[in-house]
């Protein structure tokens, strides 16, 4: 949620920030500002309500606006409505003082009403007026930056990643963090900050990951780090392998088009890197099997898709590797005294590993003494710093707020895990191992056999682009197949819609099935497939407009209106084929009805925030 940029080098600052915030909009934002610094230290603030568009004509795209040091922000509202007094940066009584912020201060008004008790007026509604202001204050009081920032940290409560110009201190930034990502790149005498990767692929691979209470310098080309008592401290740097053309659209319509169409190549490239030699192997994982023989039961935390994930991974892990498998939302399990003896794992998915839920779920766990497995796609996230184990995600940079390619690769790394420990406990043989192995290897190419024909889902998308309701059915791993096909449908196209385990249909959800209600019936598990049938039959006579995705040699009820067929594989890794057409049909409804397919309203691609 909401990007930050920043910049100090040779370069024309503006046209940079823009270029970085425009590579930040997957994160979603309702207003958006930059402010500029020239080399006496006077700073230009503009801001614009609205798309980043408006903030290029009103600065010609950057070039209007003088000085090679600057801060920019995308904002998505917290506290204040979205408009052009709320936007950022905000800045200290005389404009002095100037800052961006990601996160929530959570005692602001405390910290607002100390401060206008020591004269201070406020504009805004925002938290982020009251951070700048409260540094305002203590730089006043100790006249050192370090000083002032640290103080910030100490006093506020909540998250926040925060960059910060001093008029008197012209050509620098100073930025800290707490539990709201920064990366901060150099290049060439040039120094990068931003809130996300893409924002700095274009002019480095070199990274630093701010970890939380670091403040950094950004100055003369370099950047140097401090802790809170102003001491020097040293931040390994990291080099990022994704090519910067991965976070372009390539031709594509739009992101999540493109990102449907990666999914057999990031699905393969997960795969090699944990398939060595026909066998699983988490050597590189630091995870032997030793590790993994003391579990005796495993936790599953995520958020909206990466939850999905776990739900499905729970069908797998317990039927393959015999064991106690819950499967929990991030959001609650910080909240529950859960029952837990300490010998369990806990693995936490998430896309950015920046997620707030998942971080506090992560963190829960390791205070409970739980051993951690983070499922992650960015290296050096938060979340991949803190856990015990890494296994990273092969999916490259995902633009769209929807995720498509980083769900089929978290798919992939959880059969992984199921496999690996079901070959530890001695629960399946060698031989089955193999084929479980040799089955994983041909899903790449049988997702490309599904994308090779999306006329006929298209054409359906089209035909029913006016429905009001949606309900996506199955049983067992087709339920977790349904909770994502449901969530895509709902996250673009903003149709109603809601996914139920096949049987608990006629408990209750039943009653709102009308003439024209869309019901997707998803057909994968032959031993199940019978009992949907019956289920997709009562909706259908209730005048419901029914669609299968089934496996080839399911035969679903000769009374659907339309079949989408997906090749046969083993029955656990049906999820990875499944949620093809169901994306595909999301996308191509959201498209006839005109929507922002990359931006859905109200949406923001990483919860950085509770």
């Amino acid at each position: 949620m909401c990007g930050i940029v920043g910049y100090i080098g040779k370069k024309q600052a503006a046209p940079v920030l823009l270029e970085g915030l425009t590579k930040l909009e997957y994160r979603g934002y309702d207003s958006a500002g930059v402010a500029v610094s020239d080399a006496c230290g006077k700073i230009e603030i503009v801001k614009a309500q609205g798309k980043l568009k408006e903030l290029k004509k009103k600065t010609n795209d950057g070039k209007s606006l003088g000085g090679n040091c600057g801060i920019g922000h995308t904002r998505w509202a917290t506290h204040g409505v979205p408009n052009e007094t709320n936007a950022h940066p905000h800045c200290n009584d005389d404009g002095t003082i100037v800052a961006v912020h990601n996160g929530i201060i959570e005692n602001y008004a405390e910290l607002k009403a100390k401060l206008i008790r020591r004269g201070y007026d406020f504009y805004s509604q925002t938290d982020t007026e009251v951070a700048t202001k409260l540094v305002d204050y203590y730089y006043k009081k100790y006249a050192e930056p370090l000083k002032a920032v640290s103080e910030f940290a100490l006093k506020v409560r909540g998250t926040y990643a925060l960059a910060v110009l001093f008029a008197d201190r012209p050509e620098e930034i100073y930025a800290i963090r707490k539990d709201s990502p920064m990366v901060i790149g150099t290049a060439g005498g040039d120094c990068f900050l931003a809130s996300d990767v893409p924002a700095l692929l274009s002019y480095t691979r070199d990274v630093y990951y701010v970890e939380n209470f670091q403040i950094a310098h950004l100055k003369d080309g370099k950047v140097d780090f401090y802790n809170l008592d102003s001491e020097r401290i040293d931040v390994p740097v990291t080099k990022i392998t994704w090519d910067a053309k991965a976070a372009e659209k390539n031709g594509y319509e739009h992101f999540m088009l493109k990102e449907i169409y990666e999914q057999p190549r990031v699905v393969e490239d997960t795969l090699n890197y944990l398939v060595q030699g026909g066998e699983i192997d988490f050597s590189e994982l630091q995870l032997r099997g030793e590790a993994l023989k003391s579990v005796r039961g495993i936790v599953i935390v995520g958020c909206g898709s990466a939850y999905h994930v776990g739900v499905a991974m729970q069908y797998v892990i317990e039927d393959l590797a015999r064991m106690p498998v819950r499967v929990e939302l991030a959001s609650e399990f910080r909240y529950r005294n859960s029952v837990l003896s300490g010998e369990e794992l806990l693995i936490v998915i998430s896309q950015s590993g920046e997620t707030a839920d998942s971080i506090a779920a992560l963190r829960e766990a390791k205070e409970r003494g739980l051993k951690t497995l983070a499922v992650v796609n960015v290296v050096g996230s938060t979340i991949a710093r803190e856990a015990d184990w890494v296994l990273y995600t092969k999916a490259g940079p995902e633009i769209s707020v929807a995720t498509t390619k980083a769900y089929s690769a978290q798919l992939v790394a959880g059969y992984a895990i199921a496999i690996k420990l079901a070959s530890v406990r001695g629960t399946v043989s060698a031989e089955e191992r193999r084929m479980l192995v040799a089955q994983l290897r041909l899903l790449p190419e049988k997702i490309r056999e599904i994308l090779q024909e999306p006329t006929a889902i298209q054409q359906f998308a089209a035909e029913t682009m006016d429905r009001k309701n949606a309900f996506f059915i199955g049983r067992g791993i087709d339920y977790a197949v349904s909770m994502e096909g449901s969530l895509k449908l709902k996250e673009i196209s903003y149709i109603h819609s809601e996914a139920y385990a096949a049987g608990e249909l006629k408990h209750g959800a039943i009653s709102l099935i009308e003439d024209g209600t869309l019901v997707f019936g998803v057909l994968t598990q032959e031993g199940l497939a019978e009992k949907t049938i019956s289920n997709l039959e009562e909706t259908k006579s209730r005048n419901a407009h029914v669609a299968v995705v089934a496996t080839k040699g399911i035969e679903p009820p000769k009374t659907c209106d339309r079949i989408f067929y997906i090749p046969q594989t083993d029955p656990h890794f049906t999820a990875s084929l499944s949620v093809i057409p169901l994306q595909l049909y999301s996308y191509y409804l959201s498209v006839a009805k005109g929507n922002n397919v990359d931006q859905p309203r109200n949406l923001a691609k990483s919860v950085t925030v509770e």
